[in-house]
């Protein structure tokens, strides 16, 4: 039932005349928007491993099967309290089904996917995702309005949760692109942007953006762009709180070298208490995330989640106060061999996806067994799953000439 709930949730978005919503045991994660209606609510659920149906009002109940054709939008309600990042060539399909066995409630973000690929590439491959993923956002790098509407469309037919645009990638790709952290010089585009986006889809559409760029003061800046946005129907501002110097720093340099400035951000939510902020950048763990939830409305992490993702296994628990899906990496990689299995089945090579378990383990004997092993053998063609067993099978015992890591 979960998996069916998964996949229909990505459909049923939304409440027209008769709202429909798929519950489960546990871990569908979407909540809806429901408008005040003297229309009966339909629930298909599980009870004692019994499916069942409960309706409100005196409106015959729909069965099984008699879903209404024609079912109105409305956005979802997002919980944003914590999030990972997108980062490009990490957060692809295969890392973020890791994540998902690690946290049931971050919000998951695709990598940045251009326009362009979208509308005219390979969609099922650039935007394909399993069903487990959810919830997980869409983010779009480009600066044309009515290309970014196209591509929020194909984004959300595919059941993504949220549209995000990214204006606060500093790279030159991306600036020759006219996207990215160079859209802080064209507050009213991004603006036009985001309109064409929200009157494209339900789903919601957020903006992704830096305090900064080069010589602004971010004290105008940050503030100019979010008016923009908000006023344009932005459903949430999430701000890396660096600059982002376009000439002369590189974009790895541009990750660590302009100063944090979090105090920055937090004056953006005292001066736009309605608006969701949710903060970035240099958020090196949960504790310091949970610290910063006294001043926003959510955390994102980015490198942290990705290079030691064993500090996803205390999330749902630290953080939204509920049990994680898994209580060990070691079973939460367990889970992740059907996965694993199908993909392989399918062509994909196993260190397409063993490549984001490499700090899954932290100062545990045997840690960088685990990922010699798995960059010797995981890379070989033909290589399977007994290459992660085996991996696995070299954690917690030290062989004598390894040192922990």
């Amino acid at each position: 039932m979960n998996d069916l709930a998964g996949l229909l949730s990505q459909d049923l978005c939304a409440i027209g005349d008769c709202a429909v919503a798929t519950l489960a045991n546990y871990d569908c994660p979407h909540r809806y928007a429901i408008p005040q209606s003297s229309t009966p609510l339909v629930y298909w659920y599980h009870e004692n491993g019994r499916e069942r149906e409960e309706t409100t009002g005196n409106r015959q109940v729909c069965r099984s099967g008699d879903v209404p054709q024609t079912i109105g939008k409305t956005n979802k309600i997002m919980d944003r309290k914590f999030s990972i990042a997108p980062m490009m060539d990490w957060t692809d399909r295969h890392c973020r089904v890791f994540h998902r066995q690690l946290t049931r409630r971050a919000l998951l973000y695709t990598e940045m996917l251009t326009t362009g690929a979208i509308i005219h590439g390979d969609r099922e491959r650039l935007l394909g995702f399993d069903a487990c993923e959810n919830p997980v956002a869409l983010q779009l790098g480009g600066s044309d309005p009515s290309e970014l509407a196209q591509a929020a469309r194909i984004g959300e037919a595919f059941g993504y949760d949220e549209i995000n645009l990214n204006v606060g990638c500093p790279s030159d790709r991306v600036k020759d692109g006219r996207f990215g952290a160079c859209l802080m010089a064209e507050p009213e585009l991004v603006a036009r942007c985001v309109d064409a986006m929200k009157r494209a889809v339900a789903v919601p559409v957020t903006v992704k953006c830096r305090i900064g760029i080069d010589d602004q003061d971010p004290e105008v800046a940050l503030d100019t762009l979010a008016r923009a946005v908000v006023a344009a129907g932005c459903d949430a501002l999430i701000v890396h709180a660096r600059k982002a110097w376009l000439n002369g720093l590189s974009p790895k340099e541009n990750r660590d070298i302009p100063p944090l400035d979090y105090e920055r951000v937090y004056r953006l939510k005292r001066a736009m208490p309605d608006v969701p902020v949710i903060i970035n950048g240099g958020i090196p763990g949960i504790d310091e995330a949970k610290a910063h939830l006294e001043h926003v409305d959510g955390v994102m992490l980015g490198r942290a989640a990705y290079q030691e993702p064993w500090r996803l296994l205390s999330v749902d628990s630290d953080i939204f106060g509920e049990t994680a899906p898994h209580a060990t990496m070691q079973d939460a990689l367990e889970a992740m061999m059907p996965y694993i299995e199908a993909q392989l089945a399918r062509g994909t090579r196993l260190h397409a996806i063993t490549r984001h378990f490499v700090g899954a383990f932290h100062a545990v004997p045997g840690a960088r067994a685990f990922r010699r092993h798995l960059a010797e053998q995981g890379v070989k063609p033909g290589a399977g799953l007994d290459v992660l067993r085996d991996a696995i099978a070299r954690v917690g015992v030290r062989a004598p000439a390894e040192a922990a890591a």
